[in-house]
């Protein structure tokens, strides 16, 4: 006959177990259904760790609506003749034949002298196990009695599995949507030392309480960043991580070890991590996620004292080693002072560490192929600009190509066997090796014809002669322009262009004109010519060359610097070539919105003058207003 009253217990019961957060929340649709059985008179449960320590006891007898709830931290070592293996284990004894160094149920259970217990020990999870006991009567039929002992504790393991999985779940998709956040945030930078930092923030407090990142120099580990949910803490590990002997030697001695290796205890004896008292937990490390939780655990006496849970928790150290293309980059050393159950395991680290060392490295390569091309980009322009008491020369180059290809401006000032000088400027189609490529034969060639004397429409003629022999695959354009001295202190401009963007003289009244200019690209047909056009600069008047990177920045609005150009340039009337080319390559800089091409700029300012003649009075009040 089936038992109704029974089954709609249970049934509640699994419903129950199915929106439980916790186990304990089941225990009143536990404890109740049982004591309902004919003959049981008590109920007790009880929790337990791995090492035989009591953690918790709940008691309930039939007639009482109020259990008697003990939380403790009671070690019982004889209690390991009970512990459970995979199975769940029933028995049954006289509750006046128990041992209260094994049964801490006893002092319960004898409140019904003579009766027989019951119990059931079952494993919850590798971390601790837990029993049933009931106190019944000689009327009790005890096969009914261990059948449903044994489908109630069914529903508690079941229950105790269901909440890790979705616990597990919960960690696993916060973890990934952590570590999908690192990724990005890490990979937004280029810089190294910035990207370092980001690893740090990132961990805190998420992962751990306290981050340290060391990058692998030459010499070794080098401290670079370090952050702590505590400010304090903060600045005690970020002088351990600059100066802690320890902390050197152990990331030393990690060398390319890719496990993540967990530390406490003993084995953070002489740390700057070490806790007073030496009370800070076991004395093993690990290697995997295990370790962790082994690691965690205390087992002294004063950890033993203190309620599950309560009181600041024993430090965790973990080491990461960050590898990034079959090479060590770094390492993340976390500090961890919560909870085992909310430290992350060694998969997550290695991902973690993973993702970094790839940002890392992505930064480290980034700036070993800036500093290449730096190098290569200042290889490609002049070192120095000829010096003359008539002339005052001066250049600048802004890189606008954040991913840094090396760019195809050019500009070179050659002085002349006719006492002339000539100035040049130009741009090739493009960026990268193959642009750099022709930067250096067009400026090559073009000082070469013209430190020879030959003038500027051949020399410009012979250069697209050569392209075309090169068959060169990008057009480039370019101007030249000669300043030949005059006896009446003026000189001869002269200006050859080949679809270049015109040059600008800037008058010793203010006034700005666009020198004319014409002629076809570099590198596009054979046999092209170039012609000259000549007009006068007075003393104090201002040559200025530019690429096409100048005039090309715009702003949000869609206005091109090219616009404003004139104006801006009046406005720097009295300055010298040093000023002029700085501040407009600057302002051309803060103005635009989009544009990334390069900005280069050759000035000359003539004197005709020795050079201990003032310049003209500067005034910074019409400089100022231009930018407004």
């Amino acid at each position: 006959m089936v038992d109704d009253t029974w089954s709609s217990a249970l049934h509640r019961l699994w419903q129950a177990a199915s929106r439980a957060e916790e186990v304990a929340a089941l225990a009143d649709d536990v404890y109740a259904p049982l004591l309902a059985t004919p003959g049981v008179h008590h109920v007790v449960g009880t929790r337990w760790d791995e090492k035989h320590v009591l953690r918790y006891m709940r008691a309930l007898s039939a007639g009482s609506d109020t259990p008697v709830i003990v939380a403790t931290t009671r070690s019982m070592p004889g209690a390991a003749v009970r512990e459970p293996g995979g199975e769940p284990v029933v028995t049954r004894s006289a509750v006046d034949g128990m041992d209260g160094s094994v049964w801490p149920e006893a002092e319960f259970l004898r409140q019904a002298p003579g009766a027989s217990v019951v119990a059931c020990t079952f494993r919850l999870d590798r971390r601790g196990w837990a029993a049933l006991a009931l106190a019944v009567d000689g009327t009790a039929d005890l096969s009914v009695v261990e059948s449903r002992l044994t489908q109630a504790v069914d529903v508690i393991v079941a229950c105790h599995t269901g909440i890790l999985q979705r616990g597990r779940e919960a960690r696993r998709a916060s973890d990934d949507a952590l570590l999908a956040e690192a990724s990005l945030q890490m990979d937004s930078s280029l810089d190294v030392e910035d990207t370092l930092r980001r690893v740090a923030r990132i961990a805190v407090p998420a992962v751990a309480d306290g981050a340290l990142v060391h990058l692998l120099r030459g010499e070794g580990p080098e401290f670079v960043a370090a952050t702590h949910v505590a400010v304090q803490q903060q600045r005690a590990l970020e002088e351990a991580g600059r100066h802690d002997p320890w902390l050197a030697a152990l990331l030393a001695r990690r060398g390319e070890d890719e496990d993540t290796v967990f530390l406490s205890g003993a084995a953070l004896e002489g740390s700057p991590f070490a806790e007073a008292g030496g009370t800070n937990g076991s004395t093993n490390g690990g290697t995997n996620g295990g370790a962790a939780g082994g690691a965690a655990r205390a087992n002294g006496t004063a950890s033993d004292a203190r309620p599950a849970g309560d009181g600041p928790h024993p430090t965790v150290v973990s080491i990461s080693t960050l590898r990034a293309r079959g090479r060590v980059v770094g390492s993340i050393t976390f500090v961890y002072q919560r909870p085992e159950a909310r430290l992350p395991d060694s998969a997550f680290l290695r991902s973690l560490a993973t993702r970094a060392a790839l940002a890392i490295d992505n930064a480290l390569l980034y700036e070993l192929r800036r500093t290449a091309v730096l190098s290569l980009q200042e290889h490609l322009l002049p070192s120095q600009l000829p010096e003359s008491v008539q002339w005052d020369l001066s250049a600048s180059y802004a890189v606008g190509d954040p991913m840094l290809d090396v760019g195809g401006d050019f500009y070179d000032a050659v002085p002349r066997p006719d006492g002339s000088i000539a100035l040049l400027i130009g741009d090739v189609c493009g960026r990268g090796a193959e642009a750099a490529a022709l930067t250096g034969l067009a400026r090559h060639t073009l000082r070469t014809l013209l430190e020879q004397g030959t003038d500027p429409g051949t020399a410009l003629s012979r250069l697209n002669r050569a392209l075309r022999q090169e068959r060169a695959s990008r057009f480039l354009t370019a101007v030249v322009a000669t300043l030949t001295p005059r006896p009446d202190g003026t000189a001869l401009l002269s200006t050859c262009s080949a679809g270049h963007p015109p040059p600008l003289v800037l008058r010793s009244d203010g006034t700005v004109s666009e020198v004319l200019s014409g002629g076809l690209l570099l590198g596009v047909l054979d046999d092209v010519s170039y012609e000259s056009h000549e007009e006068l600069i007075a003393p104090d008047d201002t040559l200025v060359l530019f690429t096409d990177g100048l005039t090309e920045s715009r702003e949000a609005g869609g206005a091109f610097f090219e616009s404003v150009l004139p104006a801006r340039l009046s406005a720097l009337r009295g300055s010298g070539a040093a000023h002029i080319a700085e501040s407009l390559a600057q302002q051309a800089e803060t103005f635009r919105d989009s544009g990334q091409d390069d900005i280069a700029l050759l000035v000359a300012r003539w004197t005709g003058v020795p050079p201990d003649a003032a310049l003209l009075p500067r005034d910074p009040r019409i400089e100022q207003a231009a930018l407004r």
